[in-house]
């Protein structure tokens, strides 16, 4: 896990609570990434709902992810007051997710770098899911 003296100084924004989404809560307060995967059609995917977004099956389980993955893009927003990265991730297990990539170097952000999980209150006790280089 990060320290906190480089994670970003906005509003963080949390995963929507909803029906169906209490194993991706409980699973990140303990700091562990799980993902929906589908038993019909045997995908993994993001943003956590009920029905499968691939062949709309019920049949979703969830299922612990590597927490590992790569920057598919990403954009720093230098205008803010403090300046923060935002990034599409590819989790290794195959889903896109929107996200924060917290680093002390922006500089050092590339497209199909190697990135990992780590979670951060949000300040109303909802984990957030965000990512930093792998080292």
């Amino acid at each position: 896990m990060t320290s906190l003296s480089n994670t970003p100084q906005h509003k963080l924004i949390a995963t929507p609570r909803q029906p169906g989404s209490e194993p991706f809560q409980e699973a990140a307060r303990q700091g562990v990434l799980k993902l929906p995967h589908c038993r019909s059609c045997d995908q993994p995917h993001w943003y956590p709902r009920p029905v499968c977004p691939r062949c709309l099956s019920d049949k979703v389980e969830w299922e612990t992810a590597s927490g590992q993955g790569e920057i598919y893009t990403f954009t720093i927003m230098r205008r803010a007051k403090i300046p923060y990265a935002i990034a599409y991730v590819k989790l290794d297990e195959g889903p896109i997710m929107m996200t924060n990539l917290i680093t002390d170097d922006f500089e050092q952000l590339r497209i199909g770098m190697r990135v990992k999980a780590f979670f951060q209150d949000d300040g109303e006790g909802n984990p957030v899911p965000l990512f930093e280089p792998a080292e």
